[in-house]
């Protein structure tokens, strides 16, 4: 009787040790791990490898300073070639094997959608997306955070002023044919409804196409004098290229996903005059803010390229888990760091981010954006941030 009850007590203390054992995977005596999925050799190569410079930068600042609580920040990246997929697989390896306690600026919105459910059975947080899709914090799960506007919202609230500015008579739009693309298509209907419109001309394009001539012809015989672009790169670059090639100018706006450097580099000249929305800026090398300026600097001598915006998203992530983990305290656990996650405020950072808040039912930090235009071939700011 007493051997059974000595090896009773045995099984409930391994039963106990396995529960506390999984509640903090990832947390050792000195040692958080960090996961991430990127696109490091897919169609979003280039922004997963600013993602993941931005994430080690913030990362190495923070070992050099002790680490977190006394504990040094391992972060492990997976390549996802921005194919779903890839996402389950890169995400299974990161929680089972390597038993990461937070996956971090995961790039890409059906790469998180296909991951989630891996991560959740684990109990691992998705920290701060790098997608401005609903779906990151809709519908509630406690191990959702998102910090993006959604393409939603950008567009909903940045073009019925935008439309008005320019006295825009007839609005198209040209999208991708995905959720990323149908997200800013629909942002583009409730900004219209908001001013009494209706888009003239809806397009759209599968993801991966490199000709958008007919799509610009369907627009141009519309006479549009406004498009909402749900492109991301080379789209973008294709569909204003085609159009000024046929003398079509109407006012172009873009979501976020078109705000960053290589839109100018690439495309050129006739990129100048595009309007997107975004949040925190492009970190140019000569940049008026000296903070800024300093920061890019310090990114290129550390990495021997320039930053961009994307860098920012993946130092920001990485600042902001430091920041609530510092608040969760030494016991870190994924519920200890869920509840200083729901009292955080984090206040707007050198890039000009807007003010993000946290709560129990509150999973996207601000819905806010603002709007940058290309002049001259550089994003300037050109609008504070958009209040509903």
């Amino acid at each position: 009787m007493k051997l059974h009850s000595v090896a009773a007590l045995a099984a409930m203390a391994l039963a106990t040790s396995a529960v506390h054992a999984q509640a903090t995977q990832g947390v050792s005596k000195d040692t958080i791990t960090l996961g991430s999925i990127q696109d490091l050799s897919g169609p979003l190569a280039g922004f997963g490898k600013q993602v993941r410079l931005g994430m080690m930068l913030r990362v190495d600042e923070a070992n050099e300073q002790g680490g977190v609580n006394g504990r040094k920040l391992d972060l492990k990246v997976e390549d996802s070639g921005y194919d779903p997929k890839k996402a389950v697989l890169a995400a299974q390896k990161l929680v089972n094997q390597d038993k990461i306690f937070m996956m971090i600026a995961h790039i890409g919105t059906a790469q998180n959608l296909a991951a989630m459910p891996v991560q959740f059975s684990k109990n691992v947080i998705n920290f701060f997306p790098v997608t401005a899709a609903r779906e990151m914090y809709e519908p509630f799960h406690k191990l959702k955070y998102s910090f993006a506007a959604t393409y939603y919202d950008q567009i909903r609230l940045a073009a019925p002023k935008l439309i008005k500015e320019k006295g825009a008579k007839k609005v198209c739009t040209i999208y991708q044919d995905d959720e990323f693309g149908l997200e800013v298509m629909r942002g583009g209907e409730a900004a219209l409804k908001s001013i009494g419109m209706e888009f003239t001309e809806k397009t759209s394009y599968k993801r991966g196409a490199t000709d958008f001539s007919s799509q610009v012809a369907k627009m141009k015989s519309s006479e549009c004098d406004f498009v909402i672009l749900g492109t991301i790169i080379r789209e973008t670059i294709g569909t204003i290229g085609e159009a000024r090639k046929t003398g079509f100018n109407p006012t172009f706006l873009g979501s976020s996903a078109a705000y960053t450097d290589l839109i100018h580099k690439l495309g050129g000249k006739p990129m100048d005059g595009l309007y997107a929305t975004m949040t925190v800026q492009h970190p140019y090398l000569d940049e008026a803010s000296q903070p800024i300026r300093f920061w890019a600097n310090k990114y290129k001598t550390k990495f021997n390229e320039d930053p961009t915006v994307f860098s920012v998203y993946g130092y920001g992530a990485v600042d902001a888990f430091i920041k609530a983990a510092q608040k969760a305290g030494t016991n870190l656990t994924t519920e200890s760091f869920i509840k200083a996650m729901d009292t955080m405020v984090i206040p707007p950072d050198m890039f000009g981010s807007a003010e993000a808040t946290y709560g129990p039912q509150k999973r996207l930090g601000s819905d806010l954006s603002r709007l940058s235009q290309i002049t001259d071939g550089k994003w300037k700011v050109v609008s504070d941030y958009v209040k509903p």
